[in-house]
């Protein structure tokens, strides 16, 4: 746990998951930058509505206040960190009204605070959204530290809240500062991406904010010719699953095959089971949303396929991808395989052997590498 001097008191907060880097707070200036911003507005009459709050700063600052709270976020992992900084600081949890992704807050709101995020069909897709459920003229502030900044996010803000203005940069933070413009119609426009699964008939849609939501990943590619075909009544898992594209696979060439999509994004996962409804109609699979395996039973899986992400929010790092592997040891049964692509550079042959008795490698591309570890 780290103090965090907030404009609505001090905090202690800590990320989810615990980050052994002391360096890695749960908070930054642009946290600090947005709540320094509101409070120089009038209360709102009803419920603040915060935006990709990574890890709760901003929920938790508003509520130890004594202000109703909505929020709303893709990510579980954050909504987990919410729930953990709030008990922290002996919080209220019914103070804080989430939202995921799949759902739209209905709130009339005054004020907004947003993390813009890094995705700007997710950014595009919040905008649309949010604009119907915006009291005239409410004032919508947007930040984020300076390096992080897309370059239209403004522009966006300007087409579906209204006109936007910069502020200075105060400890590398920026903040965008917008009100709803009831005379603004901007047009409505469906974000959700289409491409084919390669050598096969079906397709695969992701929601706005999916990973590789425009295009097949190169890992996912180099690891989806390892799926076998005589995998029976398996229990399969695709861990981290995106838009579902290995499940997809599996549960092609293996029709009795039991599957289950795991993911910390509610779109991804919303996009798996989309994805597996139109190929599979009739057919049942599990889909979870959670920190990778950390809820699941030991012995549950006989294979997991896993193409790990190398960041979470701006942070990059082997972090996540280490957490999985851990994860996939205690959900294997006797017997079962993890299959992992990632980078070469990664070493992730050396990773997987702290953790697994037999690694092996099964594919390679200039760039990945695919791993069986057992």
């Amino acid at each position: 746990m780290l103090s965090c001097d907030t404009p609505y008191g001090t905090l202690q907060l800590q990320r989810y998951p615990a980050a052994r880097d002391a360096s890695l707070q749960a908070f930054d200036t642009a946290d600090l930058y947005l709540l320094q911003r509101l409070q120089e507005e009038p209360a709102s009459n009803g419920p603040v509505l915060i935006v990709n709050d990574s890890f709760g700063t901003l929920a938790a600052a508003l509520a130890s206040a004594g202000n109703e709270v909505h929020s709303w976020g893709d990510s579980w992992m954050s909504w987990r960190a919410l729930q953990d900084n709030l008990a922290a600081n002996r919080l209220d949890p019914a103070k804080v009204h989430f939202f995921n992704s799949t759902q739209t807050p209905d709130g009339h709101y005054q004020q907004v605070l947003m993390r813009i995020p890094k995705s700007l069909s997710l950014l595009q897709d919040q905008l649309q959204r949010l604009r119907p459920q915006l009291s005239n003229h409410a004032l919508v502030l947007a930040g984020s530290m300076i390096k992080h900044l897309p370059p239209s996010a403004g522009d966006l803000l300007a087409e579906h809240i209204g006109a936007y203005q910069a502020s200075l940069g105060w400890k590398k933070a920026r903040l965008l500062q917008c009100r709803h413009d009831p005379a603004l119609q901007p047009r409505v426009t469906d974000l959700t991406s289409r491409y084919p699964l390669e050598e096969t008939a079906l397709q695969l849609s992701s929601r706005p904010g999916v990973f590789s939501r425009e295009k097949l990943d190169i890992g996912t590619r180099v690891l989806l010719p390892c799926i076998n075909t005589n995998l029976g009544d398996a229990r399969v898992v695709d861990l981290g699953c995106g838009n579902g594209a290995l499940g997809l696979m599996a549960a092609l060439r293996n029709p009795d095959a039991q599957l289950t999509f795991v993911d910390e994004s509610w779109a991804a996962v919303a996009s798996a089971q989309d994805n597996f409804r139109a190929a599979f109609p009739g057919r049942s699979a599990r889909f979870v949303v959670s920190d990778g395996l950390s809820e699941a039973e030991a012995n549950c899986a006989d294979l997991i396929l896993c193409n790990p992400p190398f960041h979470q929010q701006q942070v990059v790092g082997d972090q996540i991808a280490r957490r999985l592997f851990r994860q996939s040891r205690h959900a294997l049964a006797p017997g079962g395989r993890l299959l992992v692509v990632g980078n070469r550079h990664l070493g992730y042959h050396q990773t997987l052997k702290r953790d697994f008795g037999k690694v092996e490698q099964l594919a390679a591309a200039p760039k990945f590498v695919v791993l069986a570890a057992s």
